[in-house]
């Protein structure tokens, strides 16, 4: 396919576009809006252009062969409304098809989806890359998941301490009740409750990066005596703790082992206890790309190997044949959106930082990542939840207030 061609392509599929898109051979094909953006092909595009469309242009960003100069979110935005064949062969017509991928980045894992040898390396693979990385673009506490804006106008650091303390309200932690905290990450919710409630906690992680910096954490607040951070699967959890967490783990177990999750769960919970599930679903609305150029692959090989976005129905059955009863979920979509755009904008302000670290082709990776996220969420393909599970006692009672009053106070 020559640079003609590819060029009329694109003005087919792409009849609406707030950018301009520039090719090698110094053609243009204009923008039909008000530009927010250029996008820049390389030759070399069209030598990793085997489907699934999202992989080879995922990669091909990476590398460096696809480049956008302004806003990434605009021209992800536009592909909303790309027209695409419901067959690749007219895509990829002409093209020389490969798959030419990313040295280096992907994940290589062994053993069976979602076995505990096999889980460890997933999350070790994104996890585990650079502490240093991750505290560039993170708030002060490094807490990787959804913040909450109440106002709309907090800063990261703000919005991520208001998550905590909803999470700590919707538990209704007391002064030395046991918490676990599944897939605690650096530490963040099992430090600010132990200060904050009074609480005993325990966290865990598969994560060796995340274990050290947790630790340190604990060490230099002197919380030792309060506050525990283990290796451990949830597979692996003994002991009965009065509250249960799980923050954005979820992703990572699978549906293969959902009930298996929610069962382990149950078990580490006394009688009147709760469980505070954080987890991210498929959103309201379903990707308008056929699966050809929408499959997901991408994210799976790069960022989240093995992570698998199932709905909040699926989650909540398997909730309930465990034996939890469904108290609340809260839909934080909108929360995590502009959690993410945070992440993104901070990232982008430390990108020399962030490529000494962690090369050019991963720092690429991660401003992908995030933008793309962030559209998601913004347009509804993905949602996240917060469900708040409980263990009725032999009577059926749960230690919860009539209302939920209590979670919004000031």
């Amino acid at each position: 396919m020559q640079a003609g061609e590819l060029r009329r392509l694109l003005e087919r599929v792409l009849p609406a576009r707030p950018f301009e898109v520039r090719l090698w051979d110094g053609s243009v094909l204009p923008a039909t809006a008000e530009p927010k953006a250029t996008l820049v092909l390389g030759r070399g595009l069209l030598e990793g252009l085997a489907p699934p469309l999202d992989l080879a242009l995922g990669e091909a960003f990476v590398r460096g062969d696809l480049e956008v100069e302004g806003d990434l979110g605009a021209v992800l935005a536009a592909l909303e409304h790309v027209e695409l064949p419901a067959s690749p062969l007219e895509w990829v017509r002409g093209v020389a098809l490969s798959a030419a991928g990313v040295r280096g980045l992907g994940a290589r894992l062994h053993g069976a989806a979602h076995s505990l040898a096999r889980d460890r390396q997933a999350v070790q693979h994104h996890y585990d890359l650079s502490n240093d990385f991750y505290r560039l673009w993170l708030d002060a506490r490094m807490v990787y998941s959804c913040a909450y804006f109440p106002r709309g106008d907090e800063t990261i650091e703000q919005a991520q301490e208001a998550k905590l303390e909803l999470i700590c309200r919707k538990l209704r932690l007391r002064p030395g009740e046991r918490l676990l905290d599944v897939g605690c990450g650096w530490g963040g919710l099992v430090v600010y409750a132990a200060e904050r409630y009074g609480v005993e906690a325990v966290g865990i992680t598969l994560s060796q990066t995340q274990l050290e910096e947790a630790r340190a954490r604990v060490r230099q607040r002197g919380l030792e005596g309060r506050v525990r951070v283990e290796a451990l699967d949830y597979r692996e959890v003994r002991g009965r703790f009065d509250k249960v967490a799980s923050v954005g783990m979820a992703e990572h177990v699978g549906r293969a082992n959902l009930g298996r999750y929610f069962q382990a769960a149950l078990a580490c919970l006394e009688p009147g206890g709760l469980f505070l599930h954080h987890a991210i679903a498929r959103g309201p609305v379903p990707p308008k790309s056929p699966a050809w150029a929408a499959s997901g692959e991408f994210m799976r090989r790069y960022v989240f190997p093995d992570g698998e976005i199932l709905p909040l129905w699926e989650m909540l059955r398997e909730a309930e044949t465990a034996g939890f009863e469904v108290r609340d979920v809260e839909d934080l979509r909108e929360h995590y959106a502009r959690t993410l755009e945070h992440w993104r904008q901070r990232l982008e302000a430390r990108l020399p930082e962030a490529t000494a670290l962690v090369g050019p082709e991963r720092t690429r990776l991660y401003r992908l990542y995030l933008t793309a996220s962030a559209h998601q969420f913004a347009f509804g393909h993905l949602a996240i939840h917060q469900s708040l599970l409980a263990k009725p006692d032999a009577r059926g009672r749960v230690n919860l207030p009539p209302t939920r009053a209590d979670l919004y106070r000031e």
